[in-house]
């Protein structure tokens, strides 16, 4: 049975999109099996794949809605092994659909009950808010992942994930736990960078991943190239510290069994 994991942080920009398919591509590329959902109505995940999601007619918004099959939105990409359920801004509307459902909270969790024993790994990126879409989504996994960027304000949308995570575990999914704080962009130039991982680490001790993923010119370039940065400069320090993470991943999980 294959693990869901949420990417979230309501706070936008802390490279949430970047990191759920950096990370999935490095779990593929280690021979696991992985997809990711795209949640975001924004669709960077879809786009950063290498997929025209403009143009796309079955994606996560028609399958929240039953209008289309599992297998007509699923969607190969280049990286073997890693598939996606894409987004369009299509999905933005979806949240004042949802309120006239029956069980609304769910919607995902009924749809991904079909496809997690076919994948290693499930990844699902959040938008960046706390609404119908994130719930579902905290709804429907095992645990979240939180990419934290080494900036200001940083620890105030933490606190802000951490409550919403409680009101999930109280009314939603009581088995939803932190998988892990993912420390974004940091610059090793600046003292607050270094500041912000300190904090973060003395706070969540426990649960902050070792690797760190830097501000490395790799990352934004592979993006540009709709590509994971493994893909576009497997050397690269930032192709180097995703693969750490996915190492990081993996032993977290062989620790569990």
């Amino acid at each position: 049975m294959g693990k869901i994991i949420a990417v979230s942080n309501q706070k936008g920009g802390v490279g949430k999109s970047t990191t759920t398919v950096n990370l999935g591509a490095c779990l593929a590329e280690k021979g696991k099996k992985v997809l990711i959902v795209d949640l975001d109505p924004q669709g960077n995940t879809t786009t950063g794949l290498g997929i025209a999601k403009n143009t796309l007619e079955n994606t996560i918004y028609e399958g929240l809605l039953g209008q289309c099959s599992l297998k007509e939105m699923l969607k190969t990409t280049p990286v073997k092994g890693l598939l996606l359920i894409p987004a369009n801004i299509n999905l933005a509307g979806a949240e004042i659909e949802f309120i006239k459902m029956k069980d609304r909270e769910s919607l995902l969790k009924n749809i991904l009950n079909y496809l997690k024993d076919d994948f290693d790994f499930i990844f699902i990126d959040c938008p960046p808010s706390l609404g119908l879409l994130t719930i579902n989504a905290l709804s429907a996994s095992n645990s979240i992942l939180i990419p934290v960027q080494c900036e200001y304000f940083a620890m105030e949308a933490l606190a802000q994930i951490l409550g919403t995570i409680s009101e999930v575990k109280r009314l939603h999914n009581p088995s939803l736990a932190i998988e892990g704080f993912v420390l974004t962009m940091f610059d090793t130039h600046t003292n607050l960078s270094t500041e912000i991982a300190q904090e973060v680490r003395s706070l969540f001790k426990e649960n902050t991943f070792i690797s760190v993923i830097p501000r490395n010119v790799s990352i934004p370039e592979a993006t540009a190239k709709l590509m994971p940065v493994s893909e576009y400069r497997p050397t690269s320090a930032g192709s180097l510290s995703y693969a750490a993470l996915a190492k990081e991943l993996l032993d977290h999980e062989s620790q569990k069994k």
